[in-house]
């Protein structure tokens, strides 16, 4: 859960043309751990392709075209480039999950949108749940923004939400400052809202239920209203997420509108908001217990190695899942997670001119979330029970913040160019209140197979206060020398300050504070595009980005690292698609290295790692060689190591899988009366290591899912209004496989096993 010391807790491919219009920015998602919350960052402007006399494209901050290729690499992921390039233009690796793939692939929350993607891995960890693995990094490593704001460290601001209200998720890989600031290390995951479309009014409603008792309902509409100009995006939905972890759940609730007001053909105006909630209880993962303890109830290929007690140091091992406890949840009684968060955004879209487009946006988020748990559990050899603790967490938080964008096409010596600017402000405000009394830690002790839930007890709440004020200056410029070969650069020059008080539980003041510190980090993005032939393009790029050495920016304390790490990567790679736009693959080789990190012994403790070095092969291709077949894959491999560090020299950081599989398959029988379609995607992750000592390793594992569709066509519904109705099935992990699938490093005698077997019954409409 997000703490406020240095505490660190913790594509497949859309197949079917959509269109969609683009969105404007928004804030990130957040984390739990450490009290660390951000500036927010840039937000992704886009100008339309150049034509002989390049023009920018119209609408709030843009986003997407038509995504008509299996890998999407015709949509514009805003938040890979301030340019306005679609992904094949974009000299990086970049990755689009479309709405349309959301719904085929049955991804019900973020976390879940991960798991068609090339060489990520994601894991919704109690105190940071939505966070991501991508490239040898993971957690705060990896960028969370919400229509391309940050506001803050994933671990701290993070939340389960559901992809109902989402147009497109963006996966951005490699250090990326240029573009995101604080923390693009392992690369972005940009949430991209539904926006409004002109035409027609379009509505939908979804709904499904599972075996866990999972309910999800959703309602959305969008189109031109009878006010000449004016277009409008509503949309609700709630849902109840059922773990198979006893009194484990979550409800989510969320409303979003926007308005987009058209005052001519140059200037557009828009206003949004989004309000979500979330309640219920949490499942901070199963306790690791001796093959001796579990006997002939220990499980095998889940875990493997030895684990350390947090509490007392002694050597829990050999390790095992017990199988009288893959459902059991250690929490207390009283335990609770929540959060409430609003969004207001407003802005315009002026067209000067044919080469001269400028964006604005002013935002305001406020949020307020809770944690009251027993989070950490350790098996203890000697008694052979379950130690625990207690922790609470409380935040309330308010971002302002202003993105101006101004994009300009023009020539340079006859030679096409096109120049993106953005000048961006916020201030991040956060209060971190948390249980602060060190002799409540362990709180207690339960029994492995039938633990007595108890209470929480009295909190006793430390204060942190911080304010994160943030200015920075983005360029970024592409010059076509020639058709065939375009240079592409930028930079990001950015005035951070961090200004922190408090006061401990006791009334004491903490040490060091209150103090402020300013930072001036400067990041750069380099590349070339060469296109011999039209639709395959070449690429090489380097890049640079930059994070807290010890901490998130709001754990930074004196008695910390105040020093910011530096990395960077070295990328190169081939996008290719066929003429007919029905096959289309992407490879790409990188090298990174970060500099001045520390890494997490436990969740209070942190110790000098030195260097991260990874190094990998990503390998994406997707083809529908005929109109009702759908065929696609994709295989990460991943070296990472920590480098230059006294005791973990050659570690492999947690939650890094040196292969990823994915691949799937579906086929649709068109010429039916009510066409179905039938498919089905398997998933391999390799070995990974629970925490960086490595002495505790996830194994291997493979999961497969299955489903059907059938489409009534509106001319066999009640209602002729109907244009079709859906009516699916899906069948989730088909092989039952028990696996761990998760880990927060912070917590190293617990993992976070995956789902059983699931079955699941969703209808949708459309009119």
């Amino acid at each position: 859960m997000a703490a406020a010391g240095p505490v660190s807790a913790q594509t497949p491919q859309q197949l079917n043309p959509v269109t969609v219009t683009p969105p404007t920015p928004r804030p990130s998602a957040v984390q739990r751990g450490s009290e660390s919350r951000g500036p927010t960052k840039r937000v992704r402007r886009a100008a339309r392709q150049p034509a002989p006399a390049p023009k920018p494209v119209p609408g709030p901050p843009p986003l997407a075209a038509t995504a008509a290729t299996p890998l999407n690499s015709s949509v514009i992921a805003g938040s890979a480039s301030l340019l306005g390039l679609t992904v094949h233009e974009t000299p990086a690796t970049v990755e689009v999950v479309s709405q349309q793939q959301m719904q085929e692939q049955g991804y019900r929350t973020t976390t879940e949108t991960a798991q068609g993607a090339t060489g990520v891995l994601s894991g919704d960890a109690a105190g940071a749940p939505a966070g991501f693995s991508m490239r040898g990094f993971t957690g705060s490593e990896v960028t969370t923004l919400y229509n391309g704001i940050w506001i803050g460290p994933q671990d701290i601001t993070s939340r389960v939400m559901d992809t109902a209200g989402l147009q497109q998720v963006e996966f951005v890989k490699g250090p990326n400052s240029i573009m995101s600031g604080l923390a693009t290390i392992g690369g972005s995951v940009n949430y991209v809202s539904k926006q409004p479309t002109t035409g027609p009014i379009k509505s939908e409603l979804d709904g499904s239920i599972d075996t866990l008792g999972t309910y999800r309902t959703h309602y959305g509409s969008g189109g031109s209203t009878t006010l000449p100009g004016l277009d409008y995006r509503f949309d609700v939905s709630s849902s109840r997420l059922n773990s198979f972890i006893d009194g484990d759940y979550q409800q989510l609730n969320n409303v979003s509108g926007q308005l987009n007001y058209r005052v001519n053909d140059s200037f557009k105006v828009f206003g949004a908001v989004d309000y979500k909630r979330d309640d219920g209880r949490a499942y901070w993962g199963t306790p690791l217990t001796t093959t001796t303890f579990s006997g002939p109830f220990s499980t095998h290929g889940v875990v493997a190695g030895t684990a350390t007690n947090t509490f007392d140091g002694s050597t829990i091992g050999p390790v095992t899942v017990d199988s009288r406890t893959l459902k059991t949840n250690y929490n207390v009684a009283d335990d609770s997670t929540g959060a409430h968060e609003l969004w207001l955004r407003g802005g315009f879209e002026w067209n000067v001119n044919d080469s001269l487009t400028v964006r604005n946006q002013a935002y305001e988020f406020g949020a307020k979330r809770h944690w009251y748990d027993s989070e950490t559990y350790a098996f203890n050899t000697g008694t052979s029970m379950i130690d625990r603790d207690r922790f609470f967490v409380t935040h309330k938080q308010r971002v302002v913040g202003d993105n101006t964008d101004v994009i300009w096409n023009t020539s340079f010596f006859g030679m096409e160019n096109r120049l993106a600017t953005q000048v961006s402000v916020s201030r991040n405000d956060i209060q971190f209140r948390q249980e602060g009394n060190p002799d409540t830690y362990p709180a207690d002790s339960v029994d492995v197979i039938n633990p007595t839930p108890g209470l929480y007890g009295i909190p006793q709440p430390n204060i942190r206060n911080s304010r994160l004020d943030n200015a920075a200056l983005s360029v970024e410029d592409r010059l076509k020398i020639t058709p065939m070969l375009a240079l592409i650069g930028g930079i990001r020059v950015e005035d951070l300050t961090l200004s922190r008080d408090g006061l401990n539980f006791d009334g004491t003041v903490p040490a060091g504070q209150p103090f402020s510190k300013t930072w001036n980090p400067v990041s750069y993005r380099g590349a070339a595009t060469l296109e011999p032939v039209k639709g395959l393009l070449f690429y090489g790029m380097y890049a640079t980005a930059y994070d807290p050495a010890a901490a998130g920016i709001f754990s930074v304390t004196p008695g910390t690292s105040l020093e910011l790490t530096s990395a960077r990567i070295y990328e190169a790679g081939a996008k290719i698609i066929s003429d007919d736009k029905r096959a289309e693959a992407t490879v790409s080789v990188y090298d990174i290295k970060r500099n001045n990190v520390y890494v997490a012994l436990t969740n209070a403790v942190s110790t000098l790692a030195g260097q991260v070095h990874t190094q990998g092969v990503e390998f994406a291709a997707a083809v529908r060689p005929i109109d009702n077949v759908k065929v696609w894959g994709n295989v990460a491999l991943t070296q990472s190591r920590y480098d230059d560090f006294d005791v973990q020299t050659g570690n492999t950081p947690p939650n890094i899988a040196p292969i990823i599989i994915n691949a799937g398959a579906s086929y649709r029988f068109n010429e039916w009366r009510w066409p179905v379609e039938i498919g089905g995607s398997v998933r391999h992750v390799g070995q990974r290591f629970l925490a960086p000592d490595n002495l505790t390793m996830m194994l291997p594992y493979t999961t497969g899912d299955l489903f059907a569709f059938v489409d009534v066509p509106g001319r066999d519904l009640w209602w002729q209004g109907l244009e079709k109705m859906r009516v699916s099935f899906r069948v989730r992990n088909v092989t039952n496989t028990l696996y761990a699938a998760w880990s927060d490093p912070g917590y190293p005698d617990q993992v976070y096993l995956g789902a059983p077997r699931t079955f699941e019954l969703s209808a949708s409409a459309r009119w």
